[in-house]
This record gives structure tokens, C-alpha cells and sequence, in this order.
């Protein structure tokens, strides 16, 4: 009986180690939802991500890769899962999904001192200059609408803000609301200092993606406990936490 007992619990152990084996989770820094804080991977996804693990059973190991690198993982390696993500059309058919986590909406940003408020989508796309990050999402987006006026030299979010305050450009754009929030406290901006210009140029929702090889089971567990996190309430207490800091 001893040696049956020792025998499944073997299994059950190689098991585990198997399945943790063969999932990879990836994720890029990008505040508030994952980043990298004194070392440590935290981020309001990045809680969910392990709320879903703890209740799952999984222990999959969680890297952080830069934007592309994280994505080109997501379509080459087996086994690979990524948050957050925007759910758009083009890539719909190319993962599987599990959310959403939130929905989130973008709007540029100016300084409230600007001579020229911009109010329109015909007077930002006319203005002088528009910064935004030299790649992701939210360069597509712009180009796809017709913006020649793009400026991408900024390699990451605290450059736009660091060009804005400086007066080297005169909009920036490429965060959420929440992250212009983040960004705003971790670099001192003072409240009423920046002005959200009212032209809501993206509007989605965060999911986790998961590579189309990944099993359908892992996937409805996944579904299964973010929907228990969504009605317990606790989704709402993680989201309330990154919205306001106090109470972290």
C-alpha cells in the first residue's frame, strides 16, 4: 500500500513539474498593469495572473522580455502565455483568450499651459508634432488612422513625459489613463499640470493570450477562475489598488 501511495504521488509530482515545464509566461513592462518594481515583477495583471495561479495550481514561471521580444515569443514558442494584451481584430484569430482583465481607453496628452488647446481629431492630426513610442500598438493604431505627423523617437513611456515637461514636443500619447496616472507619480508631475485632450483615439480591452497549441482545459480553468475573481469582488479590489496607491 506504502509503495502504490509513494507511486502516485510520484506521478502526481512529475506531472506538475511537466505542465510547468511546458508553459512559459511573458509579459513586457507596462505600468500599471505589469512592471518592475525594486526587482520585483508586480503590476495590477500581474495580480491576477497569480490570483489565477494560486487557484489553479499552476506555478508557471513568469519573464519579462521587451515589447516585441515578448510578442515574437507568443507566435514561435509552444506553450507560451502573455499579458496584457489588447484584444484587436488582427489578432483574433492568431491566440486563444481568457479575460477580459479590464477595459481601458487612450487619449493624448498636452500640458495645460499650451497655447493651443487641441480638442479635435482635425487638430491633432494637424498639429505640429504627435510623440509616441517607435513601436507597439498604439504607432499602428495612428498610422492606420492616417496621422502623418508622428513623432516615435521615444524608446520608452518616461521619455514622453520627460519630452512634454521639456517642451520638446508638443503632445504625447501612448498610455492608458491609469498609466499616465502611475507615470505622472513616479515622476513628481503635479496634479493639473498635464491636460488630456478629448479625442479618444483607442478604446479595448486587456486579456491574457495564450499560444494556440496551449491545452482548451488550462484555458476554461483560466476562464473559469478569473470569472470567480470578476463576481467575488476581488478583481475590483486589485484594479482599486493601482488606481489608488493608499491603499496598496
Amino acid at each position: 500500500m506504502k509503495s502504490v501511495f509513494t507511486a502516485a504521488l510520484l506521478c502526481l509530482v512529475l506531472g506538475t513539474t511537466a505542465r510547468a515545464e511546458r508553459y512559459q509566461v511573458v509579459t513586457e513592462e507596462w505600468a500599471p498593469y505589469n512592471y518592475l518594481e525594486n526587482g520585483q515583477l508586480t503590476g495590477m495583471a500581474t495580480e491576477v495572473v497569480r490570483a489565477i495561479m494560486a487557484r489553479t495550481g499552476d506555478d508557471f514561471e513568469i519573464a519579462v522580455a521587451p515589447s516585441m521580444r515578448a510578442a515574437h515569443m507568443l507566435q514561435t514558442r509552444p506553450g507560451t502565455i502573455m499579458y496584457s494584451m489588447f484584444r484587436t481584430p488582427d489578432r483574433e484569430p492568431l491566440y486563444k483568450w481568457v479575460g477580459p482583465i479590464v477595459e481601458e481607453s487612450i487619449h493624448p496628452y498636452q500640458l495645460a499651459d499650451a497655447p493651443v488647446p487641441v480638442n479635435s481629431l482635425e487638430q491633432l492630426m494637424h498639429a505640429p508634432r504627435l510623440t509616441t513610442r517607435h513601436d507597439g500598438l498604439v504607432p499602428r493604431v495612428l498610422e492606420s488612422l492616417g496621422f502623418t505627423n508622428l513623432d516615435k523617437s521615444a524608446a520608452e513611456s518616461q521619455q514622453l513625459y520627460r519630452m512634454l515637461l521639456a517642451r520638446r514636443t508638443e503632445l504625447i500619447i501612448g498610455d492608458t489613463d491609469a498609466g499616465v496616472s502611475y507615470y505622472s507619480r513616479q515622476l513628481g508631475i503635479a496634479p493639473g499640470t498635464l491636460r488630456r485632450v478629448p479625442v479618444e483615439v483607442y478604446r479595448s480591452s486587456l486579456y491574457i493570450a495564450f499560444s494556440r497549441d496551449c491545452d482548451d482545459a488550462l484555458i476554461d480553468a483560466w476562464a473559469r477562475v478569473l470569472e470567480q475573481l470578476r463576481r467575488s469582488g476581488e478583481l475590483g479590489r486589485i484594479r482599486r489598488r493601482y488606481e489608488s496607491p493608499a491603499e496598496r
